[in-house]
């Protein structure tokens, strides 16, 4: 099965429901299950310096380094305009967890479900993970 390696906190905002899209630099053909590997390095408090809603979500979350911490169903990858922009700015959750700027990429996740937290070290990139 695909697997995602995402920095704290923001697989955990997935987690708890925060975060629907993972937003990145490139694109993925990929469709289809995704496990999500919370990453080993500790939070960075400076990501936080201009964005307090964001620490705001972040205050009470219980991070999983080096874990994957759920399962999820990778559903689409959109290519960022200003129309989508603008819409994901209506979520003031939403758009504080993520990197929105024209150009980017916001895989949508979906059918999030929490699991019994698997130690592995994670990869760059989307990788394979086999039990």
């Amino acid at each position: 099965m695909k697997a995602l390696t995402i920095r704290e906190p923001f697989a955990s905002l997935i987690k708890e429901g925060y975060k629907k899209y993972e937003t990145r630099s490139f694109k993925t053909n990929y469709r289809g299950e995704l496990y999500i590997h919370a990453g080993k390095a500790k939070v960075n408090e400076k990501q936080f310096e201009n964005r307090p809603h964001l620490k705001e979500l972040s205050n009470n979350l219980d991070y999983m380094y080096g874990k994957i911490i759920l399962k999820c169903n990778l559903k689409d990858c959109i290519y960022m305009d200003e129309e989508f922009i603008n819409e994901v700015k209506k979520d003031e959750d939403e758009y504080a967890c993520g990197q929105y700027e024209i150009g980017r990429y916001a895989w949508l996740l979906e059918d999030i479900e929490v699991i019994d937290p698997i130690e592995i070290n994670g990869q760059l990139g989307l990788w394979n993970f086999e039990r």
